[in-house]
């Protein structure tokens, strides 16, 4: 056990796709037999709950913070290793990235855009440099990827930007790179 510890955001649903449960399990599975730690939202709904549960299955050490306000909304899972209620949703982001070596990116909606684009700004900003990761299950992060580019491409963003979003297609992948970066 080498103590890193992954901070995964991803969908309070499940999504349209099985693919996004199975990457979801697997990953969570995963991190345990590395003996890594689970850093989420602390629910116990959509791909949140796969991959916590996962984690757990298999022995995993897992640390989840949600606020608050969505204790109930997400059926907050306070089974964990360790579990954080904040009080708002800009604390919650700030603990999670606080509390981890990397970041992976799952299928999700807004809330997972919203943490992927403040871990990334954080990154471009210099107030980390842990790696980011962006599991384009199935493609489903390809208009993302287009749209980093355009930006980058418009002038809205050095071209650094492009090089803190590592972009990786399964849970094997993520892990390969992870033990990379982790060293």
């Amino acid at each position: 056990m080498n103590n890193k510890s992954v901070c995964v955001y991803c969908g309070s649903r499940p999504g349209a796709m099985p693919a996004y449960t199975k990457a979801a399990r697997s990953f969570g599975t995963l991190l345990a037999r590395e003996g890594w730690r689970l850093v989420y939202g602390a629910g116990d709904v959509g791909l949140m709950g796969e991959v916590a549960r996962a984690a757990q299955s298999a022995g995993g050490d897992t640390f989840g913070v949600i606020p608050e306000h969505l204790v109930r909304r997400e059926v907050g899972k306070s089974d964990l290793t360790r579990y954080v209620v904040t009080e708002t949703m800009h604390e919650r982001k700030k603990v999670m990235i606080m509390n981890a070596d990397a970041v992976v990116v799952l299928p999700g909606g807004p809330g997972s855009l919203d943490e992927l684009f403040e871990a990334l700004t954080w990154r471009q900003l210099g107030l980390h440099d842990k790696p980011i990761l962006v599991m384009n299950i199935e493609g489903y992060w390809d208009p993302l990827r287009v749209l980093v580019e355009r930006t980058i491409n418009q002038g809205f963003a050095d071209p650094s930007l492009g090089t803190f979003l590592n972009w990786v297609t399964d849970p094997e992948e993520a892990m390969e790179l992870l033990r990379q970066a982790f060293g």
